[in-house]
């Protein structure tokens, strides 16, 4: 009994020990897992942050790109809308062509003779000589050049002109070669600057100061000179009836400095005209 008792007591003994023995074994193995648990949920949490962070910058970038884009869309869009917003017929066609007509003087009367009245062996005697007044037509064009007297004054247009004006006399000047009444006219050649008032209004005065005249006569004179060069100046105005169709008026006077043989080709014309925009 007491054997059995001992034998009983030995192996409780013995286990208590091998317990005692194992259980730090135990506790150390079981917080070694605790501790590579929570290292691998820290290293878990950082890479889900990590890729949080990703996705956010992802997102951040996408958007900044997204505004720009937003950003140039908007104004094509603008500039789209202003251009489609702009009337196109409402810009102004500057240049121009006309056809003119009317009334024209001359400051003295002639028929081919010289200043002092003596015939020469073209026309006839001084009692012969043609009329002062005439009638004229013609044609030019205008084109624009500055639309701001070159930075002096606003809506104020320059413009170059070109120009060309029949004037007929009578026919009452005698030819003393071929018996023959023969058509006292002429032709007028012009080049310009032209400046015209209140670009984009209906109504626009315009003026000459001064340009170059080719006078050329018919019959010619004593020496037989046909062309005498000179001066025009002139002012007229203009209204636009319908799109690109203008109606005008104007004054112009022509001027030599001397006598073409002795025959004064110097006059004023006033008339009107029609002018076509383009």
């Amino acid at each position: 009994m007491i054997n059995k008792t001992k034998l009983a007591l030995g192996i409780a003994a013995t286990l208590a020990m091998a317990g005692v023995l194992a259980s730090p074994q135990a506790m150390a193995h079981s917080k070694a897992e605790r501790v590579a648990d929570a290292a691998s949920n820290k290293v878990d949490a950082m890479q889900a942050q990590l890729q949080a962070m990703q996705a956010e910058l992802s997102s951040l970038r996408a958007a900044g790109r997204s505004s720009a884009d937003a950003g140039k869309i908007q104004e094509l869009d603008q500039w789209m809308n202003s251009v489609k917003s702009a009337p196109k017929d409402k810009r102004s066609k500057d240049n121009m062509v006309f056809f003119r007509g009317g009334y024209a003087h001359a400051n003295q009367t002639r028929g081919g003779t010289n200043s002092d009245g003596n015939a020469d062996l073209l026309v006839g005697s001084n009692a012969n000589r043609s009329d002062k007044d005439a009638w004229y037509f013609g044609a030019g064009f205008d084109f624009s050049v500055n639309d701001n007297l070159f930075g002096l004054m606003d809506k104020t247009e320059v413009l170059a002109e070109l120009n060309v004006e029949y004037k007929e006399y009578n026919k009452s000047t005698l030819s003393l070669l071929t018996g023959q009444n023969v058509t006292t006219n002429q032709l007028n050649l012009s080049a310009s600057p032209k400046v015209k008032f209140f670009k984009g209004s209906a109504f626009r005065p315009w003026l000459i100061p001064v340009g170059l005249d080719l006078n050329i006569i018919s019959p010619p004179s004593g020496a037989v000179t046909v062309l005498n060069p000179g001066l025009v100046v002139g002012l007229g105005a203009d209204y636009k009836i319908w799109k690109d169709i203008y109606v005008g008026s104007d004054v112009r006077y022509h001027y030599t400095t001397g006598r073409l043989d002795g025959v004064n080709t110097d006059g004023v014309t006033a008339g009107g005209y029609l002018g076509l925009g383009f």
